[in-house]
């Protein structure tokens, strides 16, 4: 009996969208029944907790891992899982999502005053409260009353997550769509050229990842975020170093929240540097992180050639 590993190497792309749909779906919905099995539909916060870490799982890592193990005799290699990433590039990486932040905060005030037009209008409202929404499941989610809730809390927002979402969006979809039924070995004989096929997978995915977190008013930050991932992985050849972009930039997040909550400080203070009288902060942030991003190019671009 043929094993399964590889078994699907050669499909198209489009039986290779369709099984990882259908993975997707089914296992979205396993998860779903586990959920309910456990917590019998409760609306407690652990419970919600639970069933996004299922979700997060189920909806995004799974389906990829299985389908990295049918496509290709070396599946980890397939998701760029099998290169680490130097110290250099890893701490380059922190450096500069910590100096975007006043960037994407700008940028976000900037998305938010978007107006739609006049008989758009009912979506409008629908979309500001579904924001509304998701911001105060986000802040009973964040909120930490001691270190165990706070390291759960990073855990479940900024490490699976930034594992679940990679692991989909650039490891999956994004080589996808410039690997087609190509083994990633056999791909460019350069390891540094990123080529218009490149470009478009990355900010087509960019999209993708954006869109699916069905708030509109973020919608430009976070697809420059998704595209910075995806140039990332092609830079570096590792999908660990987007993995740790995203990480970074979530447990960034959950931390100075909860440094905020503790000493009694207004939260929505975080999301104004860069804006208002902090506009100069957010441009000069917009320089810092091109030229980062210049940077681990770089860096990137000379590990690759001493390994190659």
């Amino acid at each position: 009996m043929r094993p399964l590993k590889g078994r699907m190497q050669n499909s198209s792309i489009i039986w290779k969208v369709l099984l990882l749909l259908t993975l997707m779906v089914v296992l979205t919905f396993l998860a779903m029944g586990i959920w309910l099995l456990c917590y019998d539909s409760s609306q407690s916060t652990m419970s919600l907790k639970v069933m996004q870490m299922l979700q997060t799982i189920c909806t995004f890592l799974l389906p990829c891992l299985i389908c990295a193990y049918l496509w290709s005799d070396k599946p980890m290699s397939w998701l760029s899982m099998d290169k680490g990433v130097g110290w250099k590039e890893g701490l380059a990486v922190v450096v500069l999502i910590i100096c975007a932040s006043p960037a994407v905060n700008m940028l976000a005030s900037w998305n938010e005053r978007l107006v739609l037009p006049e008989f758009l209008s009912d979506l409008e409202a629908l979309m500001k409260s579904q924001e509304e929404a998701a911001a105060q499941l986000t802040e009973r989610f964040i909120k930490a009353d001691n270190a165990g809730v706070l390291v759960f809390n990073l855990f479940l927002m900024a490490l699976l997550p930034a594992l679940g979402e990679e692991t989909l969006f650039r490891g999956t979809l994004q080589q996808m769509f410039y690997k087609g039924t190509t083994l990633p070995e056999n791909i460019p004989s350069n390891p540094t050229e990123v080529t218009s096929k490149h470009h478009i997978a990355i900010w087509v995915c960019a999209i993708l990842f954006s869109t699916i977190h069905f708030q509109f008013y973020g919608f430009i930050p976070r697809m420059l975020l998704g595209a910075m991932f995806g140039y990332l992985l092609v830079w570096s050849g590792s999908l660990w170093l987007p993995v740790l972009a995203h990480f970074t930039n979530n447990a960034m997040a959950v931390i100075l929240y909860n440094i905020y909550y503790m000493q009694g400080k207004n939260v929505d203070e975080i999301d104004t540097f860069g804006t208002g009288d902090t506009l100069w902060l957010g441009i000069i942030s917009i320089v810092v992180t091109i030229a980062g991003l210049y940077l681990i190019r770089k860096l990137c671009k000379e590990t690759r050639l001493k390994n190659s």
